[in-house]
């Protein structure tokens, strides 16, 4: 099985590099990045070749024109772009846990997606973890996040289970798995069966609906967020619009009563060009 672990990003560079320094150190390191850039200035690009040298797999940087929210076309022209057939998707503001990758290829199987979890930072830590403190593992430690300013909850608590108490919690939570842009795997195929990701969603939604089209397609969600984590940096969401999250909520509404599998504006021109 070939991986390729599709990171999106949008003008984050200093969330961006944390984030690659994360996949740096996997426990599992076959497999390539591909970074799903939204349209990032120079920074960001100046960023991801600084750390093409501290990789120890292959990079692609996937760019396209800032012309307005398109993580939906993004996101399919990674897919077409990826070499891998299994497809494990981080946002380039979640930084994996060591073992990330590990546990989505170990929880891979046919017609499944993997549904992974996270914990959100506040932006006083978010800012101050550094390379080192990811490198080390103190940033993935519940006591360490604790005195730097995370508030305990039971989320805090995910980073202190062992593989085995983590797999009887997602046996048993009564949370549905659903597919999280930030951290969800599932099989290049089953994407391009149900033609990618929708592009006429903006912001809100946009992830749900994929997932909800892999699930009418019948590739049920397996959870695992309790096993497979990511720490989910605190930034600013100025593309938010109630507008935007109107009309998405419209498509998603059809995508339930028809039981839609393929989206009609989607993946499959961006494999065309790609072939």
């Amino acid at each position: 099985m070939d991986i390729s672990v599709i990171i999106t990003t949008y003008n984050q560079p200093e969330w961006l590099e944390k984030v690659l320094w994360g996949c740096a150190v996997q426990t599992f390191p076959h497999f390539e990045i591909i970074i799903a850039d939204d349209g990032s200035g120079p920074e960001t690009r100046e960023a991801i070749e600084r750390m093409r040298s501290q990789l120890p797999m292959p990079l692609r940087h996937v760019w396209h024109e800032d012309r307005g929210f398109r993580k939906c076309e993004i996101l399919n022209r990674a897919i077409a772009a990826a070499s891998g057939d299994y497809l494990i998707f981080l946002d380039g503001d979640c930084i994996p846990r060591r073992d990330f990758v590990d546990v989505h290829r170990r929880l891979a199987e046919p017609s499944r997606f993997v549904s992974g979890g996270h914990l959100r930072l506040p932006l006083s830590t978010s800012r101050l973890i550094t390379a080192e403190d990811i490198i080390t593992g103190r940033a993935m430690d519940w006591r360490w996040l604790r005195a730097h300013g995370v508030p305990f909850s039971r989320r805090l608590l995910r980073l202190a289970l062992g593989p085995r108490t983590a797999r009887l919690f997602d046996a048993v939570t009564p949370t549905r798995p659903t597919w999280n842009g930030g951290n969800s795997s599932g099989w290049r195929r089953d994407a391009i069966m149900v033609n990618g990701f929708d592009e006429r969603m903006g912001h809100g939604g946009l992830d749900r609906e994929f997932g909800e089209r892999l699930e009418n397609a019948g590739v049920r969600g397996k959870q695992a967020r309790h096993r497979a984590i990511v720490i989910h940096l605190a930034h600013d969401r100025p593309y938010h619009s109630a507008q935007v999250l109107e009309q998405n909520r419209a498509l998603r509404r059809e995508t339930a009563a028809e039981r839609r599998i393929r989206t009609p504006v989607g993946l499959d021109r961006h494999l065309q060009t790609s072939a």
